[in-house]
């Protein structure tokens, strides 16, 4: 017999899935946009050029993230940037954090989350970091 507490999780993943294929074959859904959007765009404005509505607020100028491949002899630095949005762990040379630490921060949201199903932490982090590391990606001036 299943209990009460398994067919409400049972009910939301089925929900959930359902969400899932529905985003997926909406083509306009872009998912890294969404967390740029959400997570990014305050401090680095929504085209990325670091003029974001906080700009004014911060002791520190938000980066251009438009200008990351040309400062790199033309190569995106993925996993610099990976690494920079996680922030879990010091990155040597960038001096101190002034940007929040999106790892944690997702790690909390993933456990708020999915306290009845079963999932994996750090995937749902990776997933949301790469999905905006990718997003960033495609903001590169040409």
């Amino acid at each position: 017999m299943i209990r009460m507490k398994n067919l409400v999780a049972l009910v939301g993943a089925a929900l959930i899935g359902c969400m899932g294929a529905a985003y997926a074959q909406d083509k306009k859904f872009d998912f890294g946009k969404r967390e740029y959007d959400s997570n990014c765009a305050t401090c680095h404005g929504l085209t990325g050029k670091g003029d974001g509505p906080y700009k004014p607020f911060l002791t520190k100028s938000p980066t251009d993230l438009t200008q990351l491949s040309k400062k790199n002899a033309g190569i995106y630095p993925f996993h610099s940037v990976y690494a920079i949005i996680d922030g879990r762990q010091d990155v040597a040379g960038h001096g101190p954090r002034d940007m929040p630490i999106w790892g944690s921060a997702y790690s909390l949201k993933a456990a708020a989350s999915n306290i009845d199903v079963p999932y994996s932490p750090e995937g749902y982090v990776r997933t949301r970091i790469l999905a905006l590391t990718e997003y960033i990606s495609r903001l590169q001036a040409k």
